[in-house]
This record gives C-alpha cells, sequence and structure tokens, in this order.
C-alpha cells in the first residue's frame, strides 16, 4: 500500500428515507462500526479526520422539496472544506459514509482545485431528479439523485456550488458501473441512458468480467486526459445475498473479491485522486460480520494500489 491515506468520516443518514415512521436511517453509523471492525488496523491512514453527526429531520424544510435538504447542504460544506484540505497536503482521501448525499460535497472540495471525472460505482445510478419525476408528490432521498445532482439535475440548493457553479462534473466525464434495473421495463430514470455518460450495468460486467470492466473504464478515463478522477463506491452494488445491511438491497451484484479486484483496478490507476464509500447500515448488521467482510475488500482493495 503506497498512498498517503486520509480518511475523513462522513456520518451522515440525511440523504435517504426513514426506514419505519420516525425510525432514523442507520447509515450514520458506518464509519464507527467499520472502524470497529478494523478498518484504521487494516488501512493504516496517515490522519483521521471526523465530521460531526448531523441532525435528521422527519419534516419538510422551508424552501425545498428536497429530504433534508438544507441540512445536507450545512454537512456538505465542511465536508468539501476536508477534501480540499487533504488534496491540498497530497494525502489520498477516504471518505467513509454515511449516505451518497455526501458526493456532492466531495466533488464541490475536488472541484476548488479543478476539474475531476467521477467513477460511479452504485447498484443505482441515483439519476432522480425532477425531469423523470413529480417532486410536489414526495420528499427527494438525496442518496437517490446524488448523479443527477452532480451532472447539474435539480434543485439549485444542491446542484450548484459556490466557486465551482453547476455542474460538479459533466456527463461526459462520468462513467456509470453497476446499475441493476436498467434492463427492467419500468426503470425509474430511462433517461441516463440518452445522456452521455458511459455505462456499464451490472449484466455487462458480470457477462464481460472484471477484468473487462476495469480495461473499458480506463481507457474511457485515457479519453478525458487531462481529468484526474475520484472514485464513488456504494456498497450496495455487492449481492444482496452477500449484504443485506443496505439501504436498498438487490441482486444481481459483486461478490466480495469483485468489489476488491474493481476496487485494485481504479485505485492503482495514475490519476485516481480519492474514494468514497456509502450506504452501509449498520444497524441492519448486529453482529458486525458484515462490516468485518467490507474492511477486508477494502483492505484488498487498497493492497495492490
Amino acid at each position: 500500500m503506497n498512498k498517503n491515506l486520509c480518511v475523513i468520516t462522513a456520518p451522515s443518514n440525511l440523504g435517504l428515507h426513514p426506514p419505519a415512521p420516525g425510525r432514523e436511517p442507520g447509515a450514520w453509523r458506518a464509519p464507527e462500526a467499520l472502524v470497529e471492525a478494523g478498518l484504521y488496523a487494516k488501512l493504516q491512514p496517515a490522519v483521521v479526520w471526523d465530521l460531526p453527526r448531523p441532525i435528521y429531520d422527519f419534516e419538510p424544510q422551508a424552501g425545498t422539496r428536497l429530504r433534508n435538504g438544507l441540512a445536507i447542504r450545512r454537512f456538505n460544506e465542511p465536508l468539501a472544506d476536508k477534501v480540499e484540505d487533504a488534496l491540498r497536503l497530497a494525502y489520498f482521501p477516504v471518505v467513509v459514509g454515511g449516505d451518497c448525499s455526501i458526493l456532492l460535497g466531495i466533488l464541490a472540495g475536488v472541484r476548488r482545485l479543478h476539474g475531476v471525472a467521477l467513477v460511479h460505482v452504485d447498484g443505482h445510478s441515483d439519476f432522480r431528479h425532477p425531469g423523470n419525476y413529480d417532486p410536489s408528490s414526495s420528499l427527494g432521498a438525496v442518496a437517490g439523485m446524488d448523479l443527477a445532482l452532480a451532472t447539474g439535475r435539480g434543485e439549485p440548493l444542491l446542484a450548484v456550488w459556490d466557486d465551482v457553479g453547476t455542474p460538479l462534473v459533466a456527463d461526459d466525464n462520468v462513467i456509470q458501473l453497476g446499475e441493476r434495473s436498467s434492463r427492467n421495463p419500468n426503470f425509474a430514470w430511462p433517461d441516463v441512458l440518452r445522456s452521455a455518460i458511459t455505462q456499464m450495468d451490472i449484466f455487462w460486467i458480470l457477462e464481460n468480467g472484471m477484468t473487462a470492466a476495469v480495461r473499458r473504464t480506463r481507457q474511457t478515463l485515457e479519453r478525458m486526459p487531462s481529468l484526474p478522477f475520484w472514485v464513488h463506491f456504494d456498497v450496495d452494488v455487492l449481492d444482496q445475498i452477500l449484504l443485506p445491511a443496505v439501504d436498498t438491497p438487490g441482486s444481481p451484484g459483486l461478490t466480495y473479491s469483485e468489489g476488491s479486484e474493481l476496487l485494485r483496478g481504479l485505485l492503482s490507476m495514475p490519476h485516481c485522486l480519492g474514494l468514497n464509500v456509502t450506504i452501509f447500515d449498520p444497524d441492519l448488521d448486529p453482529s458486525g460480520v458484515f462490516a468485518r467482510q467490507l474492511v477486508g475488500m477494502l483492505a484488498d482493495g487498497f493492497h495492490a494500489a
């Protein structure tokens, strides 16, 4: 392991719907659970920076149709500061969430320094936005909208960032890996398939193999050689048979070893800036077995990086 790691814990659950009336999503506990499972012992970060847990609001917030929209903005601004600081100090940031809304602050921090490409590894392409649903019908959960907001679609509250503007990342600088609903006739956001986003759904990956997925990712990134890239890794890309402890589990998906192989391929590329890990819910893992498996996958992912 030759990267100078800076772990930033981002214990946000703000972008998720309540799993039951009056019950908070458990994703905010993921950093704590992964640390207890040996994350620091395995990764041996040079420094660790902890962000405080934000307050989850069950009620709508004034002026936004995004659940916890104002709180997400407030949480992500200091997260952007931490990511910017880590990059300025030549660290390799590893942001441990939390839910997928943290991707917005991460990209905002990177964009203060330069442009960026995004490798979005997720069992869902998170492309919900007002162009494919009615915001008046329900509060939007940002954990299912992060890629749409990052590419400039949706409320300016989270799509536009000071000193950066919008989008945080252009469509043609995004690679999305792992979507498992794109071949379903009831796919919730089919417009992502008509965008300039490069996509390898889970079926393509499983049919062609991880070596091919990494090679195609590298070839796509080589067409934008001036841009470093960030890796977003939502652990719901793993098959629910192996990891049910996520907000929206599903099949088919990757195995832990395939997740490690993908991470090794991505993190070893010379222009990789950093990594964030999201959506693990320790409330669904009372024995800690899945936390330990995730820590092992992440450690293996850095092994040759």
